[in-house]
């Protein structure tokens, strides 16, 4: 346990940051999960790429990871 101000104060930044994270990360994946099912909707589609869009602009993910399950999504549709 830190003694100094500052470094409790982290902990505290840290500890919601990574429950935050956790969070949106979970969502994250059972939306791609849920556009992955044989009997998904358009709707379930739009709303895993806005999640993926999303993490990818707060760093939650890399851009290029975002793409490329954008990417492989439009391809299992496309068929």
């Amino acid at each position: 346990m830190p003694n100094i101000a500052s470094a409790k104060k982290n902990m505290r930044k840290s500890r919601a940051a990574t429950a935050r994270n956790r969070a949106q990360r979970s969502a994250l994946r059972t939306a791609l999960k849920k556009a992955q099912q044989p009997e998904r909707s358009g709707e379930d589609q739009a709303a895993a790429v806005t999640l993926l869009d999303r993490a990818a602009r707060k760093g939650l993910i890399h851009k290029n990871t975002a793409a490329r399950h954008k990417s492989r999504m439009e391809k299992k549709t496309a068929k």
